[in-house]
């Protein structure tokens, strides 16, 4: 896979028109972009349109986390939104990732809608290791839990999850290949990384096999082995 098609650029911005020139800007090297909740919160469903209409695509980051129903719903009006990849938590369930998935595959074929792929949240970067166990609560540690939410993620028909580079050689061998992995906190060694924990350099991603490129905030994407 290019490197362009390997690559996410986070949008975390809050001004439409900032977006859509950064787009125009990175368009030469990058084929999807992010947009996260503070984005889609200024400019809407029509940030999204306007990316699109430059012949890119769009990851939509908004981490639904609901009861099954309204993750579905919400789901469905995503995926008419054309978009390429979003995402859910994965702790809102077996059942909600399932249904979701479902219902995106009936109304793609119903409604002749290229099918959007829809990965999970695990846990996310800003948490540590003494977080995670202290104020969360959790016995075990975070590659244990990230492992468990991704084959829950993966037996409810999702293409992949959300997992920092620390956990992508853990989810492949467990899972194997063919299931995405976008690895947030790619940074360079002389970047600072704001309220990320578990972050990383690319050079330290690829080591553990993430196999990506990074982008604007850190966001990158593997898929696959």
């Amino acid at each position: 896979m290019p490197a362009k098609e390997r690559l996410i650029l986070a949008l975390d911005v809050n001004d439409p028109g900032h977006a859509l020139d950064i787009v125009d800007r990175f368009s030469e090297w990058v084929t999807t972009f992010k947009v996260g909740l503070e984005l889609f919160t200024s400019g809407g469903p029509d940030i999204v349109r306007q990316i699109h209409d430059r012949g890119k695509k769009v990851f939509l980051d908004l981490k639904f986390h609901d009861i099954p129903n309204t993750v579905v719903k919400a789901s469905v009006v995503v995926t008419r939104l054309g978009v390429f990849m979003f995402n859910l938590h994965a702790s809102g369930g077996f059942e909600m990732m399932r249904r979701t998935s479902e219902t995106v595959v009936e109304t793609c074929l119903k409604e002749n809608l290229p099918r959007p792929k829809i990965i999970a949240v695990t846990v996310l970067t800003s948490i540590s290791q003494d977080e995670f166990k202290k104020d969360m609560g959790y016995q075990h540690g975070i590659r244990t839990h990230v492992k468990h939410l991704s084959a829950m993620a993966h037996r409810a028909g999702l293409d992949g999850v959300v997992a920092s580079g620390h956990e992508v050689s853990a989810i492949k061998n467990s899972i194997g290949s063919g299931f995405v992995i976008v690895t947030p906190g790619i940074r360079p060694s002389w970047s600072p990384p704001d309220d990320q924990k578990r972050t990383m350099t690319p050079r330290e991603a690829l080591r553990n096999g993430a196999g990506l490129s990074r982008g604007r905030k850190g966001r990158a994407i593997t898929e696959g082995p």
